[in-house]
């Protein structure tokens, strides 16, 4: 895949997130915390659980970049086991439950809407570093991953399992709120 291109559709789902976000702002709180049952995430949990990787990723894919060594190419080639991960984030029709590492989940937390403008300042941040990636190696450059330290997945490959993350949360999190209404 180009590189130009695959930025630019991180760019624009990135976009479409906070679009989607903005539209949060205008709820309540307690519409924001409801939970259909005990076992479901509220549009907020939602959100704090993508805090909480946010801050990870957003973290390692800045080192990354920052220490590059290698301009960008124009083809980004996805290794093996990014691809999978990043697929297997991506959102569709059945949306299998997955379980989070409890560090991960914030089931049953207090929140506010102090959450909103983290994540959004967290999405921004996302764009910031899309465009600082254009200078560097999607390829080469590598990140860890939450899981496991000993793994490291190419920087394309982790801007999209981060944006395909977000979306995949940000669809739960609207689900949540219909169920309000």
């Amino acid at each position: 895949m180009r590189s130009e291109v695959l930025l630019a559709d991180l760019v624009e789902m990135t976009q479409d997130i906070l679009t989607r976000t903005e539209k949060f702002l205008d709820l309540s709180e307690e519409a924001l915390n409801f939970k259909q049952d005990k076992d479901k995430w509220s549009a907020l949990e939602c959100l704090k659980h993508l805090n909480i990787c946010g801050a990870f990723y957003i973290a390692e894919i800045r080192n990354s970049i920052q220490k590059s060594k290698r301009s960008g190419e124009t083809q980004f080639r996805s290794g093996w086991f990014g691809n999978f991960f990043a697929k297997s984030m991506l959102p569709d029709e059945k949306m299998k439950k997955v379980k989070t590492f409890k560090s991960m989940n914030p089931v049953n937390s207090k929140l506010d809407k102090s959450v909103l403008e983290e994540f959004r300042n967290q999405q921004n941040s996302l764009l910031e570093l899309l465009d600082q990636a254009k200078g560097a190696s999607l390829t080469a450059n590598k990140t860890g991953i939450y899981v496991s330290k000993w793994i490291r997945i190419r920087l394309g490959d982790s801007f999209r399992v981060v944006i395909y993350h977000n979306l995949r949360h940000i669809i739960q999190a609207e689900r949540a709120i219909r169920k309000t209404n």
